[in-house]
């Protein structure tokens, strides 16, 4: 599968952004998804994950109440709704894909397969 992300931007603080990762390829739905982020002079760190059918999420504890993950496999497509957004937010942002035939969720980079070219959030005022 190949993925694509977009959506990112500059927004000031206690913005928002809606980050979309278009997939194409093979069937989304058999693929569990993640967002991911690297911060300037940082190492990639997880940011949310989503099972296959969109049942199941799990997020950072930096961005829990904040950000939302979410999918349609229909328009093979995973969004991630970034609120209040804060400058330790700015970071480059991937979207990640695993294939899977459980409902499991993957919490570490090492365990995705895909991976899109990511998109720049850079929240400043």
């Amino acid at each position: 599968v190949q993925l694509q992300a977009s959506g990112g931007g500059l927004v000031q603080p206690g913005g928002s952004l809606r980050l979309s990762c278009a997939a194409s390829g093979r069937a989304f739905s058999s693929y569990g998804a993640g967002w991911f982020r690297q911060a300037p002079g940082k190492g990639r760190e997880f940011v949310a994950a989503i099972s296959r059918a969109g049942t199941r999420r799990s997020y950072a504890d930096s961005v829990k109440g904040r950000f939302t993950i979410s999918r349609d496999n229909a328009a093979a497509r995973a969004f991630l709704q970034m609120g209040s957004l804060r400058p330790e937010d700015t970071a480059v942002y991937f979207c990640a894909a695993h294939w899977t035939v459980t409902g499991a969720l993957h919490l570490t980079e090492d365990e995705y397969d895909y991976w899109g070219q990511g998109t720049q959030v850079t929240v400043s005022s």
